[in-house]
């Protein structure tokens, strides 16, 4: 299987933190030389291991962003 190559374009912020030192992030990333995309995911402390997560167009962000400020409470 192929190595999957990134670079964290922008580190936008972390969402939260577990004792063992992982951290949920938002960033944009480039995967493999592509156009960079919105991504939640967890992060080792290094950002030498991530898990599971999504990445998002600009367009797909903007409508996550219209649904949550329609849907959490004010």
């Amino acid at each position: 299987m192929e190595e999957v190559k990134f670079e964290i374009v922008e580190s936008l912020g972390v969402l939260s933190s577990s004792p063992s030192g992982w951290t949920k992030e938002l960033n944009l990333i480039s995967w493999n030389n592509g156009e960079a995309k919105y991504d939640v995911r967890q992060w080792s402390p290094d950002h030498s291991k991530m898990g599971k997560g999504v990445s998002l167009s600009r367009e797909e962000a903007q409508v996550l962003l219209k649904l949550l400020n329609k849907w959490l409470p004010k």
